[in-house]
């Protein structure tokens, strides 16, 4: 199923895209694509549903984030042996953990805002899990089975607060705008094999990033076990497995950011795609 959320921001409804691409509301089913409506229970009785009788909700309101109530935004640094190479990180030994605010997740296609006194706005095309049974000290045979489902976030990061201004990058992650997900929840029984996806990033048709978390250094079920081990896991968490190389902080001989006017497209085999116009913060 591929979940989601449409309508003006703090009033989405619940919505599921059906097989013709008529997007219909689930209001009259499940609250929200938040907490209980994630575990099984709550996918089952969305399953059931017959679609058709749903109504159908127009196609050219606005997408919100794909997920509603997030607890917690967890973020997994330098997953990808090929984007550590690129920032001349050595491969970490453990996940490296962080968390980025539930106050930067906005829809997959919202303005992403550059912060006031930004020099070093940066994208990251990632794949989110999104966590539909808690999890707390799972073994790694079993960590997919509290996973609900899969979307697109594009990762945004503020490179000199993330690595110049001393403390830890949540203040680099957490930017209003820097967090879209979506468009879809894609549950978990439609993505075959997480670890086999193909995706990419543009910017102003340009395309940095062109990978596949095949090289993934984590794979999800190892991040969910290993998060597991520190903190407990709820229904709604996201998790934001890290990036490919081609990040703008990596290209040679100058890296490169974003500036106001730009457009990103960014998207994930099977998970949709997003696109962004960047703007100036007022």
């Amino acid at each position: 199923m591929k979940l989601m959320r449409v309508g003006a921001r703090g009033a989405e409804k619940p919505a599921i895209l059906d097989a013709d691409g008529t997007i219909r509301d689930l209001s009259g089913i499940v609250s929200d694509i938040a907490g209980d409506t994630l575990s099984s229970d709550g996918l089952a009785r969305i399953r059931a549903a017959d679609l058709s009788a749903l109504p159908a909700l127009d196609a050219d309101q606005r997408i919100g984030a794909c997920v509603g109530q997030v607890g917690k935004f967890i973020c997994i640094g330098l997953n990808y042996a090929d984007h550590a190479a690129e920032t001349g990180a050595s491969i970490p030994k453990e996940p490296i953990l962080f968390m980025k605010a539930t106050s930067a997740i906005s829809g997959p296609n919202d303005d992403v805002i550059i912060p006031k006194n930004s020099k070093k706005t940066d994208w990251e095309v990632e794949l989110g899990v999104v966590i539909g049974k808690e999890a707390r000290y799972v073994d790694e045979a079993d960590a997919l089975d509290h996973v609900a489902g899969y979307c697109l976030v594009n990762d945004l990061s503020e490179r000199e607060f993330q690595t110049e201004r001393s403390g830890q990058w949540v203040k680099g992650k957490s930017a209003d705008t820097f967090g879209p997900i979506g468009p879809w929840l894609v549950t978990r029984d439609e993505i075959a094999d997480p670890q086999n996806l193909g995706m990419w990033l543009e910017v102003d048709g340009h395309r940095y990033q062109n990978g596949s978390t095949r090289t993934m250094i984590f794979g999800v079920a190892h991040v969910v076990s290993y998060i597991s081990q520190f903190m407990s896991l709820q229904p709604g968490d996201i998790i934001s497995t890290g990036t490919p190389p081609g990040v703008g902080m990596g290209i040679k001989p100058e890296p490169i950011f974003l500036k106001a006017g730009q457009t990103m497209r960014l998207g994930i085999e099977g998970l949709g795609e997003q696109t962004q116009r960047t703007v100036t913060y007022q």
